[in-house]
């Protein structure tokens, strides 16, 4: 009897919390025993928790781990993905240890602050953020995954701690500084500049502000240099947005890097310069398109996001209204003649360009785009960058593209009237070219061809639709709340009082503007037989508007107020994005 008291004693022990979690999850058929057998065998070899070893191994999801410790510890679970996170929790812990220990507090009622944990059994972090908070600490369960993102929502991205880590060091006397006379012309010598761009404050810096800039899914940053301070900026669904400020101090080193990492010379400050670089983050490879120019206090740069992962090069899913997409297609289908995108920087006309080639693009077919620069690498369509440092300008290179027998030309923009004229002749003499335009409205690129030297008669001859179009935010879907707007608004615009009128309020998603994402307008203005005899008589912009509105054409205005109505977007950015002669 004494033998056997041991193995008694082994089976009467009580099961651990983790053996109670496996039990769970193989009761409920989340997982098999052979799984369990080989995560454990993993964990034995390289560390870590069973949970993370089984959810790096896609045995278990991550939200079932979670159902599963929930149940066996008695701790309710909560999704911080649909909830709105107030951002004055912030304050109570410290971005520093909310990291460290991967807890988000979740609300506070009296002395009792709710946080959120992928692991509630982690009692030392508890217990340190209960001494730290002066409060009770009541656990709820959720996933890593969450946890990640609701302390990026909370207290911004790795950035923020990065940024401040270098402001100090370079107003504690770090080696970063800044050796100028007068304005910005910077006296270093190119040695100098190189040590520099090697140093790990200025490495760090620089990689977190392009690292930002993906994760914001901005456009553009911008780092600007003033007497005081070095400003940092994003845009984000078309409007610039004012990152963490930077001393002074850091401008050289960091514009220098910048400089270096796009193949630029460091030692030049009084030219302008183009560069390009190529960047990893957020687990994918970036393209950055960078432009340094001298201002007052030193070099300014401007790096365009050309991020592959965040572009949509499907026509049909840019969001644009079903007619004039109609209408956009169907002259694309025609084998020759010209189509034109117009509007300003920022508008998406490229990324239409694009979705419009992978229309046309078939095996038989020869196409070919000129650009400045190519933006993004299309599968089967030969790019041509232009250099017009060599002398290879869009005019050179569409001579030369049009001795190769093309079917479909892209023309990233017409800029000059050499341009414009081969690419009128080329769409004359059977090809299909596809180019943009700077202007406000569809109807304003005959205006504008014409001031490049075409004759009318051309431009009616082988025009085949012009487009405008415009990219207004899209009202935030979390915080979206009806809104009935006044009367006077409703007047000025012409709006349907029966609309679905809605407003952001604001949320952590949207950062407090109410506003996420964009969605496309287009307005697509065929050359009708009437208009092109209109145009070929030398008719106004005023009587073409006239023209295509009673020939029932939809202006930009129009699409706009019709996005409004239907609650996509506010009325704020029906009067932003679309021109002001329809009011």
């Amino acid at each position: 009897m004494a033998d056997k008291s041991p193995d008694r004693t082994a089976a009467n022990k009580p099961k651990g919390v983790k053996d109670r979690v496996i039990e769970a999850l193989i009761a409920q058929k989340l997982m098999k025993r052979e799984d369990l057998d080989k995560a454990l065998e993993i964990q034995q070899k390289e560390g870590g928790s069973l949970g993370q070893v089984l959810s790096r191994l896609g045995l278990v999801e991550s939200r079932a781990l979670a159902s599963a410790l929930s149940q066996v510890l008695s701790i309710p679970s909560i999704s911080l993905s649909k909830m709105e996170l107030d951002p004055q929790m912030a304050k109570l812990i410290s971005r520093k240890l909310a990291f460290h220990y991967q807890i988000v507090p979740v609300s506070r009622l009296a002395n009792q602050l709710t946080v959120a944990m992928a692991d509630p059994l982690n009692v030392l972090a508890l217990d340190h953020l209960s001494q730290t908070t002066g409060l009770t600490l009541s656990p709820f369960i959720t996933t890593a995954e969450e946890i990640q993102e609701a302390l990026r929502r909370l207290y911004g991205g790795a950035i923020t701690d990065t940024l401040e880590e270098l402001r100090g060091q370079a107003q504690g006397g770090a080696r970063i500084e800044i050796l100028s006379e007068g304005r910005g012309q910077i006296q270093q010598k190119v040695e100098d500049l190189v040590r520099l761009t090697e140093e790990v404050p200025v490495v760090k810096v620089t990689n977190a502000i392009l690292t930002q800039g993906v994760n914001l899914k901005a456009s553009d940053i911008l780092v600007e240099p003033f007497e005081k301070k070095l400003r940092v900026r994003f845009r984000v669904d078309g409007v610039f947005r004012e990152g963490e400020p930077l001393p002074a101090a850091m401008h050289t080193g960091i514009v220098s890097r910048i400089k270096v990492m796009s193949n630029l010379n460091i030692a030049e400050h009084r030219l302008p310069q183009d560069g390009r670089i190529k960047f990893s983050a957020a687990g994918h490879e970036v393209d950055f398109r960078v432009s340094v120019i001298p201002s007052y206090y030193g070099e300014k740069a401007c790096m365009r996001i050309l991020d592959k992962s965040q572009v949509v090069l499907e026509i049909d899913r840019l969001g644009f209204e079903p007619e004039p997409l109609s209408g956009l297609k169907k002259a694309v289908a025609h084998p020759h003649g010209m189509v034109l995108i117009t509007g300003p920087t920022g508008s998406g006309k490229t990324t239409t360009m694009y979705s419009l080639l992978k229309v046309v693009d078939r095996p038989e077919r020869n196409l070919v785009t000129v650009e400045d620069p190519v933006e993004f690498d299309l599968a089967g369509v030969n790019q041509v960058a232009i250099r017009p440092d060599i002398g290879l300008t869009f005019a050179a290179a569409l001579r030369s593209i049009l001795r190769q027998d093309p079917n479909v030309i892209m023309v990233g923009e017409i800029r000059d009237g050499e341009t414009a004229d081969i690419a009128v002749k080329a769409a004359l003499t059977g090809h299909l070219v596809l180019s943009t335009l700077h202007t406000n409205d569809a109807i304003g690129a005959v205006a504008r061809l014409v001031n490049m030297g075409i004759e009318p008669y051309l431009i009616a001859s082988c025009v085949l639709l012009v487009g405008a179009q415009r990219l207004p935010r899209r009202i935030c879907p979390r915080c979206k709340k009806p809104y009935q707007p006044p009367k006077e608004l409703i007047e000025l615009y012409g709006l349907p009082p029966e609309g679905r009128y809605a407003s952001g309020k604001g949320c952590n998603d949207c950062r407090g503007t109410g506003l996420a994402g964009r969605v496309g307008l287009l307005e697509a203005v065929p050359l009708t037989a009437e208009l092109r005899r209109k145009v070929a008589a030398g008719a106004s912009s005023m009587e073409l508007r006239e023209m295509a509105r009673a020939a029932g054409f939809p202006s930009l205005r129009d699409h706009a107020v019709a996005k409004a109505a239907l609650g996509l977007i506010p009325l704020e950015e029906v009067a932003r994005t679309t021109v002001g002669y329809q009011e």
